[in-house]
């Protein structure tokens, strides 16, 4: 019994393909060949049926039930579910002993206490009180060069990608 056990574990053992007999399949691509004939053969595909204790066994439909009542995968399957049920008496679960640590936190605070105004690209922001009902920009003053100024918006093409453009659709003309 252990060297049939033994035996079928094999990765490189051959098996028949069910939906074509001339195929022989390594053990361990079985499954995968099996999905793929399964789809190029569907008129033998629809006379068997997959044993739901191992998908492997394509049966034809008439013996699934004898096969299902002497399936070797049957035991196993069985044995694990009489294993679940005899350790679920027997768990007990632990309790947590585990606390929230204390929050020291307090953002409200934190907000009315806050030193800094918001940082914003190009402007800065100057007021007397730090209080968020009075962070209102009092003056605005531009950090860039006299003569230059913030975009309104991005260019839809950039630069340098659009000289590439212009050398690919000179290059494709040529």
């Amino acid at each position: 019994m252990e060297e049939t056990y033994i035996d079928s574990l094999d990765p490189e053992k051959l098996l028949q393909c069910p939906y074509d007999k001339n195929h022989q399949i390594r053990a361990c691509r079985f499954p995968y060949h099996l999905i793929k004939c399964r789809k190029n053969h569907p008129d033998v595909a629809n006379k068997l049926a997959t044993c739901p204790f191992n998908a492997r066994h394509q049966v034809p439909r008439a013996e699934i039930s004898h096969h299902i009542s002497s399936c070797d995968d049957k035991s196993c399957i069985e044995q694990d579910v009489v294993n679940q049920t005899r350790n679920l008496g027997q768990e007990t679960l632990a309790e947590s002993t585990w606390q929230c640590p204390p929050c020291d936190e307090d953002w409200d605070k934190d907000l009315w206490e806050q030193t800094s105004t918001p940082f914003v690209w190009g402007t800065a922001n100057y007021c007397g009180n730090n209080s968020p009902a009075s962070n209102i920009v009092m003056e605005h003053k531009s950090n860039l060069a006299s003569g230059m100024r913030v975009p309104k918006s991005l260019p839809y093409v950039l630069p340098w990608k659009n000289n590439s453009l212009e050398f690919s659709l000179c290059y494709c003309l040529s």
